[in-house]
Formats: structure tokens, sequence, C-alpha cells
């Protein structure tokens, strides 16, 4: 934590730099535009082959897990840099509701029981991947849904909505009346709903009375899920601002090559003006984002402020570079071949993830003790 007067360094490291090279270079190589298109038309997003290589071979799966438990030992700002990187490439994997939601999670309960260590283990490996049974809506900070029932003997019942990436999980955390219970993905009914953003599928998550390993009590596991949804909200800033960075990129980059009237689109003042705002939002997004993420790594006391601050000002930021970048594309924007439409989905998406824009305006004037309008 930092000492009185002492300022955050919020540029990128040279680690982080190098972490962002690998991974750019393997989703370049991997997961281009054309590949995400056609895993998306399929039904199927996730893409196994390339989680191993992520998760396993960079050992980005493993960044928020400590190395005595089996992870890689970095910290929120190396997990920001990946998720930057998959929001350029809205790559289909489950980074954030496994790497970082549920990794959290599990980091917050008691690391000496055994299915905590176990769990952790193969969540830092990249062998496994685990998610929590809760709406992909839910925010930091927001009342939670009526947990799943223990109808005794850790036999749980119940029905959960909007479960980001269900279908890719091997474990389910599943938040009941009586705890925290890691429930075997087979053992749950799960069924596909259909999302707006196609790269990060949607399910109901059905329980009926399938069994589940206690992980956690009930007051633990209420600070778990804070912790859990708090990361996830500052870090999910990283990933709108990758989305916003490719918008702005591949948009400039189209009007300085398509020509009008002889001339590069991009040399028409009108579109000079709207770019240069845009650019100037995504700095300022940058900026939001690394401050999240280094309150989360550093444990500043005003951590959720600066998580509220970062998703409030992302999400806005990154649906107008979306917007703008299929407008700006003009025709060949609105084709399902250009994936401009797939960044606009995801920055719709997101915007509603882990907390509305009002849900965190909310949160920021209660946290900065702002009057109320």
């Amino acid at each position: 934590m930092e000492g009185p007067g002492q300022v955050s360094d919020l540029r990128y490291t040279d680690t982080e730099e190098e972490l962002r090279a690998a991974v750019r270079g393997l989703l370049t190589d991997r997961a281009p535009a054309a590949a995400v298109l056609a895993r998306a038309e399929s039904g199927t997003p996730h893409d196994p082959a390339l989680w191993e290589a992520l998760g396993a071979g960079i050992g980005a799966a493993g960044l928020l897990v400590p190395e005595k438990l089996g992870g890689q030992g970095a910290g929120p700002r190396e997990a920001a840099v990946v998720l930057e990187e998959l929001g350029r490439a809205v790559t289909p994997v489950p980074y954030l509701t496994s790497s970082v939601i549920a990794t959290e999670a599990l980091l917050a309960c008691d690391a000496q029981l055994p299915a905590v260590a176990r769990l952790l283990a193969s969540l830092a490996a990249g062998t496994a991947v685990a998610v929590i049974a809760l709406p992909l809506t839910l925010g930091p900070g927001a009342p939670a849904p009526a947990p799943v029932r223990d109808t005794g003997g850790g036999l749980l019942s119940g029905t959960v909505t909007s479960v980001a990436d269900a279908a890719a999980a091997d474990v389910l955390l599943v938040l009941a009346d009586t705890g925290l219970f890691a429930v075997r993905a087979e053992e749950a009914g799960i069924d596909p709903a259909v999302p707006l953003d196609l790269t990060r599928p949607l399910a109901t998550v059905r329980f009926d009375r399938a069994y589940g390993e206690p992980i956690a009590g009930p007051v633990t596991a209420a600070a778990v899920l804070r912790r859990a949804l708090l990361a996830g909200a500052g870090l999910l800033a990283s990933e709108q601002l990758g989305l916003a960075d490719w918008c702005l990129a591949e948009t400039v980059r189209h009007v300085r090559e398509r020509h009008q009237f002889n001339r590069p689109v991009g040399s028409f003042q009108a579109l000079k003006h709207r770019l240069a705002q845009l650019w100037l939002e995504v700095a300022q997004a940058r900026a939001a984002a690394r401050n999240a993420a280094d309150a989360l790594a550093t444990g500043d006391t005003e951590t959720a402020l600066a998580v509220s601050l970062a998703q409030a000002y992302c999400s806005r930021v990154a649906v107008r570079a979306a917007e703008e970048c299929v407008q700006l594309h003009g025709g060949i924007g609105m084709t399902w071949e250009h994936p401009a439409h797939l960044y606009l989905k995801r920055a719709k998406a997101d915007s509603l993830a882990l907390g509305t824009i009002g849900h965190h305006h909310d949160r920021i004037a209660q946290l900065a003790a702002l009057p109320a309008p």
C-alpha cells in the first residue's frame, strides 16, 4: 500500500510490455478476426486449444495466483495487460470469468482447504475453467440475488440466469444459503441463452440436488463475493480500453486509405475533429483503467472508488469508439464479414456487465459522499 504523498506510476513496465507482446503475438497467429467471426457464427466460440496456449503456454491463467499456490505470483496490473489484448481482439476465451473473477473468489477463501488449493492450482495451470454462477450484470455493491438452496448435505437446488461462460466451465462456484460451494459442471443443467455478444455466451444454470463441495461459510461467502466482483469490474475496464483502442486505430487506418473525390476521407475536417476527440477519450480511459488496476494491485483504500470511476468512464468510451468504428467504415462497417459488429456488441454487453454506468455513478456518489441531484 502506498504511503502518504506517494504517487503511483501508471506507466507500463518492461515486464508488462513483454507480456503484452507475447499475448498479442499469440492472438495474431491463433485468433485473427476471420477465425473469431467463424467461431462466433458457429455458436461455440470457446477455443480450447487457444485457451491452453494462453493460459498454460504463456502462463496468463495464473497471473493472480501466488507462486506458493501454483501460480505466477504477478497481480492485477499484469492481468489488466492481458485483458487489454483480449479486448483488442474480442477473443472468445473465459479469462475474465475464470482467471479473474473465479480466481479472486477462491483467493478470498481459506487456501488451507484442500478443495480450494486444488481448484486454484488447476486454474493457475490453465487445465480447468471455473465460473461463478451469478448473473453477469451483478455489480460490486449491488444486492446479491436469492441464493441457491442447500437442501442438506451440500445438495443444491435452484436456478441462476445470465451466467457468462458457463458452457466452457469445468467447475461452477455456487452461492447458496449456507455458503459457497464448488459444483462440477456436468452435475448442473446448462441451457444456452441468446446473447447480444456472441463471443461471451450466456446460459441459464439449473441445479437439481447437485452435490457441491463446501469451500466457504455464509459469512466468508459474502466477503468472497465482494472481492470477486470488485476485481472483475476493475479489470473489465482494461478489456474495454483494449476494445476502444482497436476501434480507434482501425478507424484511423480506414479513413487514411479510403478515398472520395480523389482525397483520403480522413483529410476532411469534420472527421479529423471526431477522431481527435475520440483519441482524447481513449487516452483518458487508459488513465482510468490503469488507475483501477493499480489500486487493486496495491490494496489502495479508495479501490472501490477507482473501480467505479473506471467502469463509468470506460464503458461509455468503449461504446462510443465502437459506434464510430461502424459509422466511419461506411457500408463495409455494416457487413457481417467485417469484425466491427463484434466490437460494438462486446462494448454494449460490457456496458451492462458487472454493473451498469448508472450503478457505478451511484457508487461514486456514495463513496465520494456527493449529494444526490
